[in-house]
């Protein structure tokens, strides 16, 4: 299959990604979770705090520390049973579902990515550690120092010798094909970029400083940390530091040294760790390795800087409607995590103030950061912006509507309840819209930055709607609803609603956000 044709059959026309006779293996499926087996462990404290604050001014980072920032990010955090009604001949015939959460949602709760640090602390050896999830430790992959090494594969866009860990957020491409097929790179995107905003935010909360690189060469980066870019690659880099920002390389001749992916890979030798993933047979998924293959970077000639067009751009020919002034809005986060669930089924009517909504847009993008796409030297806006059908929303008519972030305002579109004909858009009618009062749709450009960065830019911009995502996702928690992301809706149907398909713009993703029930669930806490 052509690139361009799998792009367009992800977003619409998804069910030409997959074989017609495609059938899910549930007997083979993979462990959630990534193991190694004989390598050196390095224990966490398991005694994680219910909650996180900001910490003393340089004061030197602890493995502790590090621990309780790995966990709330991607550690395992609870178990649930969830009872489902089958489809059967046999009335009241129920089967359950048991799995294992992480503070993050996630496509069919398979968890795609796997998180690896190179850790510089006095109490740890220094090196390229896994993070074992599964038992909550550190395996060691490989000793030693490579800041040269990193530095150069990020195209000296950072300096990491001012950074005591360096987070890769790498995707397993079997954890998730083996159930969606070719429709899981899509998610991966989105799951890396989830992954990538629960960094930020738990990163904020402690008071580290973070910063995002895109851009880097990938198999320098795979080649360190031992992966096979057939089965696995890392999709983003993250540098932590304890200083206020996390800033970029000051040497301006080495920032235009030209390296290559094959010149670094020669300088550390090739690892051959043994992993287990439980499936007994993996089927291939060349679509996936070539799209991946085709995003690479190999030199780092190929890295851009994107300056964004700060003209804010009025529109006369749409009614506006200015939402009230909505004062910084703060929560805990832990408390937070551990409550946010997606509903699903659980929505149910009720009535949305103003000044809820006012505030979960307005927090949704107050949340700036640092990475290596900038190029006006400063924390970049989101690219990506948010549209919304509105439903029994105080001093909101009822209607399409999109959001304008620099005056805090909702644009109307159209206006009428189209509650059904959103539910009439789901490939998988696994959510019941007509008790939704608020369906939002993160929109971006339909070419994707492919102009700047090719193909590496449709995962990146998957990415940063998973960020945005992400602080969407808390910020509705903190208010008391709840909102479920879903992918299987009907983006040509959604982007006429909007009005934005001349505009060359698209929804990338689909949350309903709402009240909900308690859900019927056990559910079993695994922090200590």
């Amino acid at each position: 299959m052509e690139l361009e044709t799998f792009v367009h059959h992800l977003h619409f026309d998804t069910e030409k990604v997959a074989p017609p006779d495609w059938q899910v293996d549930w007997e083979d499926a993979p462990l959630p979770y990534k193991l190694y087996r004989g390598l050196p462990e390095i224990p966490l404290n398991a005694d994680v705090p219910l909650t996180l604050s900001g910490r003393e001014a340089k004061a030197e980072p602890s493995r502790e520390e590090l621990g309780y920032f790995l966990l709330y990010v991607y550690g395992l955090t609870h178990y649930s049973q969830i009872a489902l009604i089958e489809d059967t001949e046999e009335k009241g015939a129920v089967s359950y579902a048991q799995l294992l959460r992480r503070f993050v949602p996630s496509g069919g709760a398979l968890y795609p990515n796997e998180l690896y640090v190179y850790v510089k602390l006095k109490d740890t050896p220094m090196g390229i550690y896994h993070y074992d999830a599964a038992h909550h430790r550190l395996l060691l992959l490989r000793e030693g120092n490579y800041d040269s090494y990193l530095s150069r594969s990020l195209g000296n866009s950072c300096d990491l010798s001012d950074c005591f860990c360096t987070v890769f957020v790498s995707t397993l491409f079997w954890k998730n094909f083996y159930k969606y097929n070719n429709f899981s790179y899509r998610l991966q995107g989105l799951d890396a970029g989830v992954l990538i905003g629960q960094s930020l935010e738990v990163a904020n909360t402690m008071g580290f400083s973070s910063r995002v690189c895109y851009q880097f060469l990938d198999r320098s980066i795979n080649h360190l940390l031992g992966l096979s870019d057939q089965d696995e690659s890392v999709y983003a880099v993250i540098p932590l530091s304890v200083n206020q920002n996390v800033n970029s390389a000051g040497n301006d001749h080495n920032r235009m040294e030209i390296v290559s992916a094959t010149e670094l890979c020669r300088e550390v030798p090739l690892l051959e760790h043994a992993s287990y993933n439980r499936s007994k047979k993996v089927i291939d998924y060349p679509s996936l390795r070539k799209f991946n293959e085709a995003s690479m970077f190999e030199t780092t000639e190929s890295f851009v800087k994107i300056k964004k067009d700060s003209s804010v751009k009025v529109s006369l020919d749409s009614e506006m409607i200015l939402l009230p002034f909505a004062e910084r809005f703060s929560y805990d986060l832990t408390s937070v995590c551990r409550e946010r669930h997606s509903p699903d089924i659980d929505f149910m009517m009720g009535q949305v103030r103003q000044t809820q909504l006012s505030t979960l847009l307005k927090e949704t993008f107050s949340f700036s950061y640092q990475n290596d796409l900038d190029g006006t030297h400063g924390n970049v806006e989101s690219p990506v912006s948010l549209y919304g059908s509105f439903y029994n929303v105080e001093g909101v008519p009822n209607g399409a509507y999109s959001y304008d972030n620099a005056t805090h305002a909702l644009r109307r579109i159209t206006q009428g309840d189209f509650r059904e004909f959103l539910q009439n858009g789901l490939t998988m009618p696994n959510v019941n819209l007509f008790q939704v009062p608020l369906c939002l749709h993160v929109v971006g450009d339909r070419e994707h930055l492919k102009k700047e960065l090719g193909y590496r830019g449709y995962r990146i911009q998957q990415m940063e709607a998973g960020i945005l995502l992400q602080r969407l996702l808390l910020v509705s928690c903190a208010l008391g609803m709840g909102g479920h992301p879903l992918l299987g809706f009907d983006a040509n149907r959604c982007d006429g609603l909007y009005r934005i398909n001349s505009k060359e713009k698209t929804s990338l993703i689909q949350i309903p956000v709402g009240p909900y029930r308690p859900r019927a669930w056990l559910k079993g806490s695994l922090i200590s």
